[in-house]
């Protein structure tokens, strides 16, 4: 991979320049579409040049990291540990912890305003491919110089790939890519196969072809813009603010602390997005049209039906609650299985919630109930079974067609049943019983003893009784 030298971001600079004219008045509102002033009356802010400086000392092994524009220069005596670094640090956390309050409120083209004018060639948009496009149309409007690199993971769609190239077109900019390490990626695939995360789970493989390819990135850099939304992800998305040190990845500098990461539109709802994107005729994947939202790797994502969450179509056959690649890890909320349980088991800090599935036509399975079910070989009657959790937003939107579902077979001959599989039952429900993601419908046929995994996203009424019908 090549490294990005200061001569391959003057031509970013120059473009951008070129669509703010002097001649221009915008101004800042509290909206989506709120603009920046670009004054005629100051030059100096017209003519803002921006100088990138030779990193003191590279690497020659690896240089495939994101280029930093300002670097400590050759004659910089080695870091010193002292109280009083410390107590800096600590201050200038607290600081951006201030401007995240203050800037709560803010449109997200104020905050890649600021991101933008406090880092300088420091900066650079982490792009992935999707309606995140948003993010280089804010940092076009800014009038600002701006830098972006996306992840090429091998494995993304030729949609996306299309797509990249009309951003690049549109923008007049060169998105930096990076690339995993060939001799992981290469390990990995001999000794595991190409699809192994549909059996152990995804986080190898994100781990290989994503967040060490990122960390790389991240060194070269003293913050990153991200398009992380707070409506995006069930569980882990819910707390994002608009300004953090970043909690997991380092920058240029080194250490804890070292990294900014900002989140313009955190606060924006996903239909608002789409209406800005849409308003402002930038570039869009054509996969949106196909029914994808989320959009990562071809083997990982696929489209989600009417009413699903955006997160659904992504590593579907993983726990709906989790559902991060390791770019973003510091979100993931721990106390759903390691954090103190309440009395009621739910996690500490979370509101209770009533059980769902709760009607005669419906049997509430114990742990010996199911158990039992998977000893027999001979049944008397087939059984359909949901593994679910009561808290699952999934499974409370298919509490209605399931309901249905149990009166429509209650003379049929086959029991309707259920299994609450979070808390202490989910590892059993994960090693016995098929549980990838909540819910989870299985068959118990009546001549045999293993159960047969619906396989299927949709979970309408008629969907869920031609897959009873076809095993009845």
């Amino acid at each position: 991979m090549a490294l990005i030298s200061s001569s391959s971001i003057a031509p970013i600079s120059n473009s951008i320049s070129s669509r703010a004219s002097p001649s221009q008045e915008l101004s800042f509102g509290s909206g989506l579409f709120s603009v920046l002033r670009v004054s005629p009356s100051n030059p100096t802010a017209r003519n803002r040049r921006w100088v990138v400086r030779t990193p003191a000392a590279v690497d020659p092994k690896r240089t495939d990291s994101v280029v930093p524009a300002a670097a400590s220069s050759a004659s910089a005596a080695a870091e010193v540990e002292s109280e009083t670094a410390a107590a800096e640090k600590e201050k200038e956390n607290e600081d951006y912890e201030k401007l995240a309050r203050d800037l709560d409120g803010a449109s997200p083209l104020e905050i890649m305003d600021r991101a933008l004018e406090k880092f300088g060639g420091d900066i650079a948009i982490a792009f992935s491919g999707a309606e995140d496009v948003a993010l280089i149309e804010y940092a076009r409007l800014t009038g600002r110089p701006f830098r972006v690199f996306s992840l090429d993971t091998g494995r993304l769609n030729p949609e996306t790939y299309r797509f990249f190239d009309a951003v690049e077109k549109h923008y007049d900019i060169r998105i930096e890519y990076m690339f995993p390490d060939s001799v992981e990626v290469q390990a990995l695939v001999r000794s595991k196969g190409l699809f192994s995360f549909y059996e152990d789970g995804h986080q190898e493989c994100c781990r290989v072809r994503k967040v060490r390819p990122l960390r790389r990135a991240l060194k070269g850099l003293r913050a990153w813009i991200t398009g992380q939304r707070k409506d995006q992800s069930p569980g882990t998305r819910a707390h994002v603010p608009v300004i953090q040190v970043d909690p997991v990845f380092e920058g240029l500098d080194g250490g804890a602390g070292s990294l900014v990461k900002w989140n313009p539109v955190a606060n924006v709802e996903g239909r608002d997005i789409w209406n800005f994107l849409l308003t402002m005729n930038v570039p869009i994947n054509s996969l949106h049209s196909q029914g994808y939202i989320s959009i990562g790797c071809e083997p990982c994502t696929r489209p989600v039906l009417p009413g699903q969450h955006e997160r659904e179509g992504r590593w579907w056959w993983e726990d709906a609650k989790a559902k991060e690649c390791g770019l973003h890890k510091g979100n993931i909320q721990q106390q759903q299985e390691s954090s103190v349980l309440n009395s009621n088991g739910s996690p500490s800090g979370t509101t209770t919630h009533e059980d769902i599935f709760d009607t005669q036509d419906i049997v509430s399975l114990s742990r010996p109930g199911v158990e039992n079910l998977l000893r027999l070989d001979d049944r008397r009657e087939p059984w359909l079974v949901v593994l679910y959790a009561p808290w699952c937003q999934f499974c409370q939107a298919m509490e209605g067609s399931y309901v249905e579902l149990a009166a429509k077979l209650a003379d049929s001959g086959v029991k309707v049943g259920k299994f609450r599989a979070d808390r202490e039952q989910k590892s059993f429900a994960e090693r016995d019983l098929q549980l990838g993601s909540f819910p989870t419908i299985l068959f118990f046929p009546k001549h045999a003893s293993k159960p047969i995994k619906y396989p299927s996203e949709k979970r309408d009424l008629d969907s869920l009784l031609a897959f009873v019908n076809a095993l009845r």
